[in-house]
Parts: C-alpha cells; sequence; structure tokens
C-alpha cells in the first residue's frame, strides 16, 4: 500500500506511477524523492541508491529510475519550513 506524500490519503493499487502521474486526492505529484522508499534524509545526495546526479528539488516529479513508493505514510514538514529556509539560504547568494 502506497501514500501520498503531501495528504497522506492511500494510492490506488492499480495506479501505475509515471513521472506525470498525479495523486487522485490532492493532484499532486507522486513520484517525488519524498514519496521514496530509498528517500534518506542525511544519506549521499538523501538517498539509500547510488544514484549517479543529485536531485535537487525532492517534492517535484523527476525521472529516477530506482523510485519505489514508499508504504509507510509520511508527514510533510509544517508550513514547508525546509523549503523556505532553503529558499532564504539561497537567496542569500543571489541564487533564489
Amino acid at each position: 500500500m502506497a501514500y501520498c506524500y503531501f495528504c497522506g490519503s492511500v494510492l490506488p493499487e492499480t495506479l501505475e506511477i509515471g513521472r506525470s502521474t498525479a495523486c487522485p486526492s490532492c493532484g499532486k505529484d507522486v513520484k517525488i524523492c519524498l514519496n521514496c522508499t530509498f528517500y534518506a534524509p542525511g544519506a549521499h545526495w538523501d538517498c539509500r541508491e547510488t544514484i549517479s546526479e543529485p536531485v535537487r528539488e525532492k517534492e517535484r516529479a523527476n525521472f529516477c529510475d530506482f523510485f519505489s513508493p514508499s508504504t509507510k505514510p509520511r508527514k510533510p514538514q509544517a508550513n514547508g519550513s525546509a523549503t523556505k529556509a532553503k529558499k532564504q539560504f539561497n537567496s542569500l547568494f543571489g541564487n533564489g
């Protein structure tokens, strides 16, 4: 049983997950790092697989061949605080 990272709803077992797959409940991308079994904050590029390049936007759809939908519901951080902090940090150096 797979879950949507954003709304926590159970994804239909018949749902084939590809880059453009959206959650039937909230419409957000499903094939994202934050919704993957291999996502591991603190690991090399935050992934337990040996990926060849980092995925910068972990909350957006990507082309990763290792993607496996997480079977544990994850709770997104309140108010997108991690994303907000990253944008503020990048703006210090003119990158955002």
